[in-house]
Parts: C-alpha cells; structure tokens; sequence
C-alpha cells in the first residue's frame, strides 16, 4: 500500500521501554496542533491506513505506527498483551513529542485504542472501528485454535479465510487489488508473532476499560462484520458514554479500506467534538 502525499513525510523508529524498536511514519510534522494516531488491525501494517491517511491531510497530522510484531517493527517474543501495545503507542507519542491526539484504531488497533483511550492522558478522542472489548467466552480457545493452525501450517492456507472476513463479496469483486494488497502483507508476518497476537486477543477483556474514556469516542462496524460483530460493537457503545455509533451497510471487517470516506467523516467529526480547529 502506498503513502499518502504528503510535502512532510517522515519515517523512523522509536525504542520503547523495552527495547523494543516500533517503526512510525509520520505525515505532517509535529507543528500541527491536530494529531491522530492510527493502530492497525492484526497482520496489517501502518499503510492499511492509506486512504485515511489521504482524507485526514491537511487538517490533521498523522501517527501510523506498526505495532510490535508487524510490518517493520522488531518482533520479539511472545506472549504479547494490549497493555503493552498501548504502553508502545504511548513510548512512540512521547519520544516524538506528539502528544494530545485523537487515537483511532482498527480491529486488534482498536482495542489498543480503547486501552490507550482509558488509560493515557494524552487522547483526546478516540476511534474504535471494527472492534471490541471483549471476543466473548469462548474467545481463548477460538483464538489459540487459528494460532495452532498458523504454527502448524504457515499463514497461506488461512488466506481465504481472511479475505471473505476482511471484505464483502461485492468489495472483493470489484477491487482486486485492494485485496491482492492486503494478502501480501498478511503474507509478509512471520508466524510467531502472528501467534503471539492472535493469543493476546482471545485473553483481551477491556469491559471494565469503557467506564475510563471520558474523551468524545465514536464506534463504528460494518453491518456484515463476523469477525468483531455488530453486537460487539452495540455493547461497545453502551460501554462508552456519550460515545457515537455508525454501522455501515453492506461493508465487513476492513473498513478503513473498504469505506475510507465514512471512516473518516467520523473522525472529522471526533475532531470537532474535540475542538480541533477545522
């Protein structure tokens, strides 16, 4: 996936606390008092968020990051948690001086997000799309159970698997190389990490986390969304007070690629109801 143009652009990494090397791009610089950052779902990378990317310059500058495991990032090992991931997020923020944001988050970023958002002084908003805060009671099992299968037999026989959860089938129809796009980066993970992430999903439970996001949050699901429901989003929502709810018709998983204009009116809107000049 390509970068956004952009006349700023940015590319480094960041040691956390644990020596951990997390790769960020930046687009806009840090003189923009507008900031979003952007967590990317499981087995993407930080240019998942291209189009959004795209349709947030110039008002706002932009964080993407690759979370611990992924893309760029170093991959040390397992088992891995959302705390750590939020902690990174926070690691990145303070060591580039980009600070006040409006965290916004996909899927496994999502979570990361709703983490952050209930944890760090630093949110002023918060995007929770395509997620939830808990995958139900059956979630350890299911998820070890796709972990097993990724170490016992590498990441290409889930392909399919993933590409009719990730997209509808009219989006995969008429955008093949969107998806083609998305395969190779699933593709490039090595499997531990994969494993390790995957097993830190199925043992995230952030119920007690919704009660702490006072900042303005929005929650947004695609309708046909199996792999983090319409439910799980509803109860998201419930969750959070005062927060928005946008389900998108027909759309799945991959939002911010199949619906990058939706996605991101609503973080549009999040910045206003932060009061981030227009």
């Amino acid at each position: 996936m390509n970068q956004p143009n952009s006349p700023n652009v940015v590319s480094s990494h960041v040691a956390v606390r644990d020596g951990t090397r997390i790769t960020y791009t930046l687009y806009g610089g840090t003189q923009n008092e507008t900031r979003v950052v952007l967590v990317h779902s499981l087995a993407m990378d930080r240019y998942f968020w291209t189009p959004t990317i795209e349709r947030l310059l110039p008002r706002a500058s932009v964080l993407a990051i690759d979370a611990r495991g992924h893309g760029t990032s170093d991959k040390p090992a397992g088992p891995y948690t959302v705390t750590l991931f939020a902690q990174d997020v926070y690691d990145v923020i303070g060591a580039t001086g980009f600070r006040d944001v409006l965290i916004a988050g996909a899927s496994m970023g999502g979570c990361v997000a709703l983490e952050f958002a209930a944890t760090y002084p630093d949110a002023i908003a918060a995007g929770l799309i395509n997620t939830t805060a808990w995958y139900g009671e059956s979630a350890p099992k299911d998820w070890n159970v796709r972990a097993e299968k990724a170490e016992a037999g590498g990441l290409p026989p889930l392909v399919d698997f993933q590409t009719t959860r990730w997209f509808s089938d009219a989006f995969r129809a008429a955008n093949p190389e969107v998806v083609q796009r998305c395969v190779d980066t699933f593709l490039r993970n090595d499997v531990a990490p994969f494993a390790a992430t995957g097993r830190m999903l199925g043992a995230f439970d952030g119920r007690a986390l919704m009660k702490h996001v006072t900042v303005p949050a929005c929650v947004i699901v695609g309708e046909e969304d199996y792999a983090a429901t319409p439910a799980m989003a509803r109860a998201l929502h419930a969750g959070i007070a005062g927060s928005t709810f946008v389900e998108i018709p027909q759309a799945r998983h991959l939002t911010p690629l199949e619906t990058p204009d939706i996605v991101a009116r609503e973080l549009h809107t999040l910045l206003d109801r932060a009061g981030c000049a227009r």
